[in-house]
C-alpha cells in the first residue's frame, strides 16, 4: 500500500506542475505517465535494464543512470536490491523512490520476442468512461433550429463526454490500439459526428530489434533532443525536483492520449547499428484553423490561426474544423554510448493553405507563409559526476535560433546540483516545441536557471531554485521588453515512512502592462505573486493515509489592490488489503480575491483521468472517488465532486455560464484487463 501511495504522490508532484505551469485545467498526460504505471505492475530488472529503460522512470538523473551502469559494468551483476547503497549518487531517499518499480533477477529477461509468447502472455484492456456535470449551462439551452444554425452561442450536443479505449500490449514492445473520444457540447452519431466519436486514434507500435529497433504506425509521438526543434506532447518543465530540468527524449512511442493536437499521424522507424540509430518520420493529419479568402482575388486563401482545443461543439467551432492539413518529415541521427550521446536532426513542417495571421506589434516575427525547415543538435555528456547536455536549434524562415546548454552535477548522494542557460530568438518558433521555458513557447526569452536538492540528515532534505528570465520583445499583454525572476524553496522533513511534511515558498515576479493605462503609452509594472504551502502526508496504518495541505498566495501590483487567496484541503485514503475496493476523500475550504489568486490542486480520479481544478472565489469542495475490483479483471470507479460558491448566484460565462451557486461533476469508469 506504501508504494501504491509513493506512486500517486510521484505522479501527483508532476502533473500539479504542469498544470499550475500552463495554467489550464483540460489536459491529458497520459504518455507522461504511462511508462510509470507500467513498471509499477512490471518492476523493472536492473540486472538487464539499459540506460533508455531507465529514463523512462523519469526518476533518476544522468549521473545516477551512469554510476548504476559502471558498477554493473565492473562488479557484475546486483546479488541483492539491497547493493543499491553501495551506489556514489545514490542516497536512500532515491532508492525508496524506484523500489515500487524496479526488481533485481538472477535471471536476465528474454530479449528475444517470438509472436507466440507476445500473444499467450500480452495484455488486453478496454476502457469506457462517462463524465458530465449535472448542472445545466447556457450552451445547452434549447432554442429553435433557425437560432441554433445563426448562433454560436448554443451547443449543438449534449453536456456528456464519453472515452473508449481498446489496447493490445506486450511489455514496453508491442502496443497495438484505438481510442475515441466525444467532449462535452459535441455531437455523437449525427450532425458534424456522424461516424460516433469526435476524435478518434490509433496505433500499431513495435519495439525491440536488433536492427530495426522500433515502427510506429498510425498515431505516434516523437521527440528531440531538449525539446527546442520537435517534441510532440507535453514534458516536465520547473518542478520541485531540481534535477528534473534536463529534458529525456524517447525518439518514438505510440500515442495513447486524447489530446487532438499534439501528436504525429502516419508512419515513423527507428533503424539502428551497434551505437548510431536513425529515426525518420511523416506526418500528415488534418488541423482546425480560421481560413478567410482575400478581398480581391476570389481563389486565394489563408489561415489566420489554427485551434488546438479539439472542441467542435458550436458553429465557428464546427467550421474550423478539419480546415487545414500539417504535413511534417523529418529524421533524426543519433550516437550513443554508456557515457555520451549526440544527434542531428531536420524537419519540415508545411501547410496546405498559407498562415498569414494579423500583425501586431508583438507577433511581428511570427512564422508567416506556407513551410519552414529547422535543423538541431543535440548532445548528454556524462564524465564522472557531471552530466553535461544541450541542444542548438535553427529555424529557416527567419534564421533565428535558439540554444539550450546546462550542467547537472552530485557532489555526492546527499548534494545535486543544475544550472542551465537558454536563449531563444524572438523570430525562433516551430510548431511543436517544449524547450524549458517561463512562457507559454520555446521563443522570445533568455534565462539562467540554478537549483539545488541537498538532503540535511537522514530525516531533513531541501530542495531549492532560481531562475532570472527576461524577454527581449514585446508578448501579447506586455508592450515593451521585460524581465521577471520566480524562486522556489522546499524543505521536507521525513522522519519515517510513514510521516513526510513539506513546506514550500515559491516567489514569482514578471511585469505586464499597467492597468492604469491613458491609452497612449502603456506602462510596464512588476506584478509579483508569493505562494506558501504545507502539506503533511501520514500513513495511519498499512491501508489507511491521511493528507492536509494548507496554501495561501498574495499577488501584488502597483495598478491594482493587493490579493490574496488561501485553500486547505483535508484527503482521506482508505485501501484495505482483504477487500476489493479502495476509496478517496476529500474536503476543501477556499477564498480568493479573484480569478488570478486562484490555486490549482491536482484531485484522485480514475486512471489516467486527470483532475486538476482552479480553485477561486469563496466557497467548499468535496469530492468522493471508490474503486471496485471485481472477477480477478475488471475495475469499477465512481466519483462524484461539487464545488459550493459562497455569495455567487452564477458561475462562469457565456456559454459555459451556470445559473446557481453549485458546480458537480461525476466520473464513471469501467476496465476490463486480461
Amino acid at each position: 500500500m506504501l508504494f501504491a501511495q509513493q506512486r500517486s504522490e510521484i505522479i501527483q508532484q508532476r502533473i500539479e506542475f504542469i498544470a499550475e505551469q500552463l495554467e489550464t485545467e483540460e489536459i491529458d498526460l497520459t504518455n507522461v505517465i504511462e511508462y510509470l504505471n507500467y513498471y509499477f505492475d512490471n518492476p523493472l530488472n536492473l540486472n538487464g535494464a539499459t540506460a533508455m529503460n531507465l529514463e523512462d522512470l523519469n526518476l533518476l538523473s544522468a549521473v545516477q543512470i551512469n554510476d548504476l551502469l559502471l558498477h554493473r559494468k565492473l562488479y557484475g551483476k546486483f546479488i541483492s536490491i539491497y547493493e543499491l547503497q553501495s551506489l556514489e549518487y545514490w542516497d536512500l531517499q532515491t532508492i525508496q523512490l524506484i523500489l515500487p518499480f524496479v526488481r533485481v533477477d538472477d535471471r536476465l529477461d528474454n530479449l528475444h520476442i517470438s509472436w507466440k509468447e507476445a500473444l499467450e502472455h500480452g495484455s488486453y484492456e478496454m476502457y469506457l468512461r462517462y463524465q458530465a456535470t449535472p448542472e445545466s449551462k447556457n450552451g445547452y439551452t434549447k432554442v429553435n433550429d433557425s437560432i441554433l444554425k445563426n448562433s454560436n452561442s448554443y451547443y449543438y450536443g449534449n453536456a456528456d463526454r464519453y472515452y473508449s479505449r481498446v489496447r493490445y500490449s506486450y511489455r514496453t514492445n508491442i502496443s497495438i490500439g484505438i481510442t475515441g473520444e466525444k467532449d462535452a457540447g459535441e455531437q455523437f452519431f449525427k450532425g458534424a459526428q456522424k461516424n460516433g466519436f469526435d476524435f478518434y486514434s490509433a496505433h500499431a507500435f513495435f519495439k525491440g530489434g536488433k536492427y530495426l529497433r522500433s515502427v510506429a504506425v498510425g498515431d505516434y509521438q516523437i521527440q528531440i533532443g531538449q525539446g527546442l526543434n520537435l517534441w510532440s506532447g507535453y514534458a516536465f518543465g520547473k518542478t520541485a525536483d531540481v534535477t528534473n530540468v534536463k529534458k529525456t527524449a524517447n525518439p518514438l512511442r505510440p500515442y495513447t492520449s486524447v489530446d487532438e493536437a499534439r501528436f504525429m499521424r502516419g508512419a515513423a522507424v527507428d533503424i539502428g547499428y551497434k551505437d548510431f540509430s536513425i529515426t525518420t518520420f511523416a506526418s500528415v493529419k488534418k488541423m482546425d484553423a480560421s481560413v478567410i479568402s482575400d478581398s480581391i482575388y476570389d481563389d486565394l486563401e489563408f489561415v489566420t490561426s489554427i485551434n488546438i482545443s479539439g472542441l467542435h461543439r458550436t458553429n465557428s467551432e464546427i467550421n474550423k474544423k478539419d480546415l487545414l492539413t500539417e504535413k511534417i518529415f523529418g529524421s533524426n541521427l543519433r550516437y550513443r554510448n554508456r557515457s555520451f550521446q549526440a544527434g542531428i536532426a531536420g524537419v519540415y513542417q508545411g501547410y496546405t493553405t498559407e498562415f498569414n495571421k494579423a500583425i501586431q506589434p508583438y507577433n511581428q516575427f511570427d512564422f508567416r507563409g506556407k513551410d519552414m525547415l529547422s535543423f538541431s543538435g543535440d548532445y548528454s555528456w556524462v564524465y564522472k559526476n557531471f552530466n553535461f547536455f544541450g541542444e542548438t536549434s535553427r529555424t529557416s524562415f527567419s534564421g533565428s535560433w535558439a540554444n539550450l546548454h546546462g550542467v547537472l552535477f552530485s557532489l555526492d548522494s546527499r548534494a545535486s546540483f543544475s544550472i542551465l542557460y537558454r536563449n531563444y530568438q524572438r523570430g525562433y518558433q516551430t510548431f511543436y516545441n517544449t524547450g524549458f521555458s517561463e512562457g507559454s513557447n520555446t521563443q522570445n526569452e533568455s534565462g539562467i536557471y540554478a537549483g539545488l536538492k541537498m538532503k540535511l540528515s537522514s530525516a531533513w532534505s531541501i530542495n531549492s531554485y532560481i531562475d532570472l528570465f527576461k524577454f527581449p520583445w514585446m508578448k501579447y499583454s506586455v508592450d515593451a521588453p521585460s524581465y521577471g525572476h520566480e524562486i522556489m524553496i522546499q524543505p521536507a522533513y521525513k522522519p519515517t515512512k510513514q510521516l513526510e511534511i513539506y513546506a514550500r515558498y515559491r516567489e514569482q515576479m514578471r511585469q505586464k502592462n499597467s492597468r492604469d493605462s491613458d491609452g497612449t503609452v502603456t506602462e510596464l509594472e512588476a506584478v509579483l505573486q508569493r505562494n506558501y504551502r504545507l502539506n503533511i502526508a501520514y500513513a495511519v496504518s498499512e491501508f489507511f493515509t491521511i493528507k492536509s495541505r494548507i496554501e495561501y498566495v498574495t499577488i501584488q501590483r502597483k495598478s491594482n489592490t493587493p490579493e490574496d487567496g488561501f485553500i486547505f484541503t483535508q484527503d482521506v485514503l482508505y485501501k484495505p488489503k482483504k477487500l476489493p475496493f479502495d476509496l478517496a476523500l476529500r474536503y476543501a475550504l477556499f477564498d480568493t480575491d479573484s480569478y488570478d489568486t486562484r490555486i490549482y490542486s491536482y484531485e484522485n480520479n480514475a486512471l489516467y483521468v486527470f483532475a486538476i481544478p482552479s480553485y477561486y472565489y469563496q466557497g467548499s469542495r468535496a469530492y468522493a472517488m471508490v474503486r471496485f475490483s471485481f472477477l480477478r479483471r475488471c475495475d469499477l470507479w465512481f466519483r462524484y465532486g461539487v464545488f459550493i460558491y459562497n455569495n455567487r448566484s452564477a458561475i462562469g460565462s457565456g456559454a459555459e455560464e451556470i445559473k446557481g451557486s453549485k458546480k458537480s461533476d461525476i466520473t464513471l469508469q469501467f476496465r476490463v484487463k486480461f
